[in-house]
């Protein structure tokens, strides 16, 4: 299966540039340097799916031109992840089907708490509602005929959740990488991964420990995403050596 990605967003929690910061990354003309939340799209052979919904969605779908969303990957419920799950309701109208929302448990929970009016068996055919049916992830399943693996990353003292699809693997949000899932990552095509900055954070990779981690898995590409106004593109860049590189906002690559 042909499998092409297009970055939507690859920003931390507050995006770059940040709100009243001066500094050279928020101040810079490289339109790299301009990053919303993190999130992707996938095509699974003509069939969109979407992984996390960020604030920024309906920017990120008109500035991506895209027109049809089929299904949605959560990683977890971070209000960067899901606070852009009402826009769906657009993809809804075009298609006249309610939309299907995988995630864990324990981030079921909390979505139909937050979303619960969007529930299609609740929402009564209101056109101006969202209509999503929740799914719990329990193990391996598939989308479209593509085998999806459930990847558990742990994130601060949360977990988050990446995915494997076929020789693409998806792990933004986490604090360090299980050994059995570095295990479940060997052959990759591509690996995104999340950087947020040069220092050590708490719930995040420092970029010294993306790097060594990327350089373990091995994979022919690797993409960071969830980058800080700490990262600059065109100087971190030249840092990372070859087969890693900074993904960048409306990116796309085939797999």
């Amino acid at each position: 299966m042909t499998i092409e990605l297009t970055f939507l967003g690859t920003g931390t929690s507050q995006g770059v540039p940040m709100i009243a910061c001066d500094c050279a990354v928020c101040r810079s003309h490289d339109p790299r340097d301009r990053r919303s939340r993190t999130s992707c799209l996938l095509s699974l052979d003509g069939h969109n799916v979407l992984i996390d919904a960020t604030p920024e969605l309906r920017l990120q779908c008109l500035a991506n031109d895209v027109r049809a969303l089929e299904a949605v990957l959560i990683t977890h419920t971070h209000a960067d992840h899901i606070f852009g799950l009402d826009d769906v309701r657009r993809f809804n109208q075009i298609s006249g089907r309610p939309i299907d929302i995988y995630a864990a448990e324990e981030h079921i929970t909390l979505l139909e708490k937050v979303f619960g009016y969007a529930r299609a068996d609740l929402a009564g055919g209101n056109p101006d509602l969202p209509q999503m049916v929740f799914h719990r992830i329990d193990g391996e399943f598939s989308l479209f005929g593509q085998r999806i693996i459930p990847l558990p990353l742990p994130h601060g003292r949360g977990r988050a959740m990446g995915y494997r699809l076929g020789s693409l693997a998806y792990c933004t949000d986490l604090s360090t990488m299980p050994e059995e899932v570095i295990e479940q990552l060997a052959g990759l095509d591509v690996l995104v991964l999340g950087a947020l900055r040069p220092r050590p954070h708490p719930t995040h990779l420092s970029f010294e420990q993306a790097v060594r981690l990327a350089r373990r898995i091995g994979a022919r590409h690797t993409y960071f995403v969830h980058m800080s106004h700490d990262v600059g593109h065109s100087d971190y860049e030249q840092q990372l050596g070859p087969g890693i590189a900074l993904a960048h906002d409306g990116l796309t690559v085939t797999i």
